[in-house]
């Protein structure tokens, strides 16, 4: 065993000599462990390491399929490389892009209308490709090339199937994709480094002065959150690798420089093509907020860089209202209208943009055509607040507004030239029984994603939920009578989908089909002809023949619940109950009804990923994975009032049927879950005795630490402090009586679970006498990437889970190794 010496063969030690160094040695062992990444059994490392399938993307003409082979996880050596963290961001120095990017490396593309495969000539060695983007003729398709110093901007030619290098500037990128097509498919616009950028200033090892923040009487409650700006010459470093130039790129050759150098974090081409849209943040920052929440100012230039006009100078948003509906004051969500050559639109808020305001309309969106000299028009009036607008033709858009509170949604049916108005939806967002699902999108001829209208028709797919399980459909709507016609439902024993619409009139389209046994693939449909375009193999054959089920059981208080329920291969009942792995993260409602509603498929394929506790099967566990946790709080109470005890109800309701089923060994479950799903974990080892052990993976334990709010909390700590104390695991580390291993990403960027969440609950636990032990993996964020982190996590995982779950009270070691 590492870590202990083996005295058997030494009788004739002195013992009073070798015990103090006994003693330091356990106490090194209990206290940390230099450990090397370890690699789990290989029934575990083989589900880990399967082929991964390609994504697939369809041409806006639908005449392509086209192919994308995955990476594969980057090693701890790619993580490990230069990055910064500023202002929200995550910055690869290097290449002046985003860090941590999984990219594309093949591409195939596959003719729909004769079903052969062809190979792309001339792409560059290693592919490593982002951000792939159609040209609105369908016919070229533009890609992001990355490198060690550099992104670069290639292109595919649809028609010739070669690939070529479109311009030798450096891309800057840090704040996502950053090109765009123009209309006519012949132009480009990109955000480049600029040529004469100097050197950044080295960080001089002197300060010049404190940091210092005021605020002089004005309430600015805000979340917590990750990679903030911290001094000035964090703003300088942000400054040098935020700024950047504006290029339009003729794709035969010529490239124009647009204006001067800015912080542009959008450049957004009208659909014409005629005028870019464009963000650029400027001083001063904030070290509370991340960057998109700096001052920006909005502007509109021609396409040869002048302006046209500043729309708006935003200021520096960290004073925000609490609750989940709260925005900025003032004009907001400036964007183009998909369906008119140069039309502005942008949303403002008429209660001050705080929620617990009470106002009859609580937004309004305008729109302003070029040349924007007119005085902008209403559209409409919205009495909950503003969520985004689906644009289709002159005569037809959906408005989308919802309320967090009561998780009411609305869809209203706007006719943008007369402004009439009609209600088509109205429920609530937690129903997904009624979910009417989502419009179906098309290309128009301005390469933008428009409704696809045919006949005064649209076309919606959805998930289908249902208590039978989900069954997504395809439906076909009458925009002047609402009336709705059911084209196509999955059917089982099979999970299938709609993926593109081809041919709207004769009813053809393409689905992603799947069961518990075939990995997804494509199929295009017409009529009752069915064709299969793919044949991706299965890629996990230890689990070929796994066994699942949708459970369906009730909690104590009469709320419906379910959970998927997966058997090992050669499970039989006459086995007997199986050691158990419940995994599951916790959801608010306001409906029991709701809350109680099936989700999911039976048939479904068992896709794992890094983070699932599907693994487990193979070693011989029942498996509840997505168990529901509801935490329903009807009318004018809070969920998070009676947390605990749905919490608790929740898990036994699960553990109590899957036993009486015959499957689940009572006595040998475990608790398992990621980010609030470890914040589960802990609070059920804290508040009940139903589990053995349990897994708490980069969790936040310690509420008062996220004070201005939480999940789905919307109250402060100091409007609901008993809440945010009983809710806590950390307040409760003295009732810990079961073993708990505690994994973080040394480098997690998610909101309040910061890797110190994890460090003072260990402490807290170790203090108490706790059997715990606390993995931080380096470099890792919120969701762990690095090959061996991964490998090594599932080791720890199946260590913990065969010592004191599968094999409580035997001396089990872990299994695996280097």
């Amino acid at each position: 065993m590492q870590g202990f010496l083996h005295l058997e063969n030494y009788q004739t030690i002195d013992m009073k000599r070798i015990l103090p160094i006994l003693l330091l040695l356990t106490c090194s062992v209990y206290a940390q462990e230099s450990l090397t990444y370890q690699r789990p059994t290989e029934e575990i490392a083989s589900l880990l390491e399967a082929p991964l399938t390609p994504a697939v993307v369809f041409s806006p003409d639908k005449k392509w399929m086209v192919l994308l082979d995955r990476s594969d996880y980057p090693t701890i050596e790619e993580l490990s490389r230069p990055e910064l963290r500023l202002a929200g961001l995550r910055i690869d120095p290097g290449n002046n892009g985003q860090s941590r990017q999984r990219y594309l490396i093949g591409i195939k593309l596959k003719s729909l209308a004769d079903k052969k495969d062809y190979e792309v000539k001339g792409l560059p060695s290693p592919l490593l490709m982002s951000s792939p983007s159609f040209s609105p003729d369908g016919k070229k398709m533009a890609f992001l090339q990355n490198t060690a110093d550099r992104i670069e901007l290639w292109m595919v030619d649809l028609t010739t199937f070669t690939a070529s290098k479109l311009s030798e500037r450096r891309l800057s990128a840090i704040f996502g994709n950053a090109y765009s097509w123009l209309s006519d498919s012949q132009h480009l616009v990109f955000t480049a480094v600029p040529v004469e950028r100097q050197a950044l200033p080295e960080k001089s090892r002197v300060p010049r002065g404190p940091t210092i923040e005021e605020n002089l009487g004005k309430k600015a409650p805000n979340r917590t959150y990750q990679d903030l700006l911290k001094n000035a010459y964090d703003e300088e470093v942000f400054e040098y690798y935020a700024t950047s130039q504006i290029v339009v790129k003729n794709i035969s050759g010529a490239e124009s420089i647009l204006g001067k150098p800015a912080l542009y974090t959008t450049v957004n081409p009208s659909p014409d093509g005629n005028y870019l849209l464009t963000r650029a943040l400027h001083r001063p920052y904030s070290y509370i907020v991340p960057f998109n929440r700096f001052p920006q100012v909005v502007t509109v230039l021609d396409k040869q860089g002048g302006l046209v006009k500043t729309i708006i100078d935003l200021p520096l948003v960290d004073n925000l209202p609490t609750g989940f509906n709260a925005v900025p004051t003032g004009p907001r969500a400036h964007n183009w209208r998909s369906d008119a050559p140069a039309t502005l639109y942008w949303v403002e808020a008429q209660d001050g943009g705080d929620p617990k305001a009470k106002a009859d309309v609580r937004d309004k969106v305008f729109e302003q055509a070029a040349p924007f000299t007119g005085s902008p028009t209403e559209l409409i009036k919205l009495p909950l607040r503003y969520a985004g607008i689906t644009w289709g033709n002159a005569n037809t858009a959906w408005v989308y507004e919802n309320w967090w509170t009561d998780r009411k949604t609305k869809t209203h049916q706007l006719n943008p030239t007369t402004k009439t108005v009609k209600l088509i939806e109205d429920r609530s967002s937690e129903d997904v029984y009624t979910d009417p699902g989502n419009v179906v999108m098309e290309w128009n001829g301005m390469g933008r994603s428009v409704m696809m209208i045919r006949d005064n028709a649209v076309w919606l797919t959805g998930d289908g939920s249902s208590p039978e399980g989900d069954l997504p459909f395809l439906d076909k709507m009458d925009l002047a009578s609402g009336k709705k016609t059911r084209l196509w439902r999955c059917a089982a024993p099979y999970y299938e989908s709609v993926s593109a619409v081809v041919d709207p009139k004769k009813t053809v389209f393409i689905t992603s089909r799947e069961s518990l046994t075939e990995n997804p693939n494509y199929f295009i449909r017409s009529g009752k002809t069915i064709t299969q375009l793919t044949n991706f193999p299965h890629p996990y054959p230890l689990l070929k023949d796994v066994k699942k089920q949708v459970l369906k059981y009730k909690r104590d208080d009469g709320v419906d619940l379910t959970a998927n329920l997966y058997l090992p291969p050669n499970y039989k009942k006459e086995d007997g109950p199986l050691p158990t792995f419940l995994w599951a993260y916790p959801e608010e409602f306001k409906s029991s009804a709701n809350a109680g509603q099936v989700k999911g498929s039976p048939h479904t394929f068992p896709r794992i990923g890094w983070g699932s506790a599907i693994f487990w099967v193979a070693k011989g566990y029942a498996i509840l994975d997505n168990a529901s946790i509801p935490i329903v709080g009807e009318g004018d109470k809070e969920p998070n009032d009676t947390y605990i005890k749905q919490l608790v109800a929740s898990a036994k309701a699960a553990i109590d049927h899957g036993a009486s089923l015959g499957v689940v060994d009572p006595n040998r479950v475990a608790a398992g879950g990621h980010s609030y799903g470890a914040f589960m974990t802990g609070n059920l080892l804290a508040h009940s005795d139903l589990f053995k052990a349990g897994i708490a993976r980069s969790g936040a334990y310690n509420r008062t630490l996220t004070p201005f709010g939480f999940q789905a909390e919307e109250r402060t700590y100091w409007e609901a402090p008993q809440v945010y104390f009983e809710m806590s695991p950390f307040s409760y580390a003295d009732k810990i009586n079961e073993p708990i291993l505690l994994i973080h990403g040394e480098a997690d960027n998610n909101s309040g679970t910061f890797p110190v969440q994890t460090e003072r609950f260990y402490n807290a636990l170790k203090g108490h006498g706790a059997t715990t032990r606390f993995v931080l993996l380096p470099y890792e964020s919120h969701g762990y990437q690095g090959k061996e982190s991964l490998l090594h996590m599932l080791w720890e995982m199946d260590a913990w889970l065969e010592k004191y779950v599968k094999n409580a009270g035997k001396n089990v070691m872990p299994t695996g190794g280097k």
